[in-house]
């Protein structure tokens, strides 16, 4: 555990926690259903059997939870509201009740729009999609835009595309591979209409939060640098660049659906702010002709690309590797990448999972991303805040509930929640900054 302190922060920094509707809501019974809803109902789609049907029931204890993070003294709580949630009779009524309890003590809401829940009875491959995205996103604002002022529209699209569409492991369950392409843009498209409904409801910080990493070749062979510039084209730019410079990478505007150039206009309305999710880097190499696993994650052999381990690291339990100077890199890359044209940034996420209550390996991590951040600033880098991911032990989508990311542990019989060594530790990183 280290010891020394964190390096001071420009006063006004956001801190935070993030978590995410269908992970820890519950009250299923309560609303319509999603695609996750219908994705974990099918035999061996997760890993341990489970289902968010009931979650960590923060629907019923989200008083409880509210008091957490007043203990823990995050300026914001990053989460999500349930769009099958807002489309059920009284759905609002409980984000009325959450952003109250939250304004009443002293944290702001930070709500995301769509976090993976997608009502089941929709699919991004239609592009009608976005334009309901945006009529949501207008009642949702309506309701609470009085004391919600920032307001996240997308939770990681490159994510809910590779897995959910392309490689069939999370929900909605198909392997479209490439073909998957149009639900990219759909998200995009209704991110830039959300931008549109929320500022024609007065809201003037407005974000997203997309999932990055620095892609590193395998070696410096032209097949593996070539394999690795085009893992780092679909995870990474494919889902920036449009926005920041309102226009897809070489060769991918023809690939995708409808009047690419007349979408690109409403994807590329400006944004306040750029939310980064960042876990590690990615090793990339050519293709191996077999299939390979990544995170847990079998990715096929054809596609023109192999996603390899990165040796002499630490690993979490997940697997992924511990790489903090990696946010460091990242963060100064698109700095050089994009200029001037880059909004201040937001790590929207930022975690690790690990077993126990003693979690001194969760304290290390945080530990050196947030060093890793402060250096990315004192590099010139414009970063505004800084969200751990998560409060609690939650349901980590295909692998159940297998995985803790959480700063407080939540015991899957009787829902306890207990405070981790690595919540006193973040409690006292907040506390000494003011």
């Amino acid at each position: 555990m280290a010891t020394n302190p964190i390096p001071q922060f420009p006063a006004g920094f956001l801190w935070g926690v993030s978590t995410s509707a269908h992970q820890i809501e519950g009250a299923a019974h309560e609303r319509a259903a999603s695609v996750w809803d219908a994705f974990t109902a099918e035999p061996g789609r997760v890993k341990d059997g489970s289902t968010a049907a009931v979650a960590c029931d923060h629907y019923h204890r989200y008083r409880e939870d509210v008091a957490l993070l007043a203990d823990l003294g995050v300026d914001a709580y990053r989460f999500s509201i349930s769009w099958p949630r807002v489309n059920s009779p009284g759905g609002l009524d409980f984000y009325d009740r959450l952003v109250d309890e939250l304004c009443a003590a002293g944290v702001r809401p930070v709500p995301t729009l769509f976090h993976w829940d997608l009502p089941v009875e929709l699919d991004w491959l239609d592009r009608d999609t976005a334009s309901r995205f945006a009529e949501y996103v207008s009642v949702t604002v309506g309701r609470l835009g009085d004391r919600v002022t920032k307001w996240i529209t997308l939770n990681e699209p490159a994510e809910h595309t590779l897995l959910g569409h392309a490689l069939g492991v999370h929900a909605p369950g198909k392997q479209l591979l490439f073909d998957a392409l149009p639900v990219a843009h759909h998200q995009l498209l209704a991110h830039g209409l959300a931008v549109r409904a929320l500022r024609a409801a007065g809201a003037t910080d407005i974000g997203i939060a997309n999932s990055h990493g620095p892609t590193w070749p395998a070696s410096r062979e032209p097949a593996d640098v070539e394999a690795a510039k085009f893992y780092d084209v679909l995870l990474n730019r494919l889902f920036a660049e449009p926005l920041i410079l309102g226009q897809y990478p070489e060769g991918i505007g023809g690939l995708m659906p409808g009047d690419v150039e007349s979408d690109l206009k409403i994807i590329a309305e400006p944004i306040d702010w750029y939310g980064i999710n960042y876990y590690a880097p990615a090793r990339v190499g050519a293709p191996q002709g077999t299939e390979t696993e990544f995170g847990g994650i079998t990715m096929p052999a054809e596609l023109p690309f192999s996603v390899r381990e990165i040796e002499g690291r630490p690993l979490t339990d997940f697997g992924w590797p511990v790489v903090p100077e990696g946010l460091t890199e990242l963060l100064t890359g698109f700095r050089k990448r994009y200029g001037d044209r880059l909004p201040p940034v937001v790590i929207t996420e930022n975690g690790c999972s690990y077993e126990g209550l003693d979690d001194q390996d969760r304290i290390a991590y945080l530990d050196g991303h947030i060093r890793a951040l402060h250096r990315a600033m004192e590099a010139g880098v414009d970063v505004r805040g800084y969200f751990v991911w998560s409060l609690l032990d939650n349901f980590e989508w295909a692998e159940g509930y297998a995985r803790r990311f959480g700063l407080v542990h939540v015991d899957r019989t009787t829902l306890e929640r207990t405070p981790k060594a690595s919540y006193r530790w973040f409690r006292d990183v907040l506390r000494a900054r003011r």
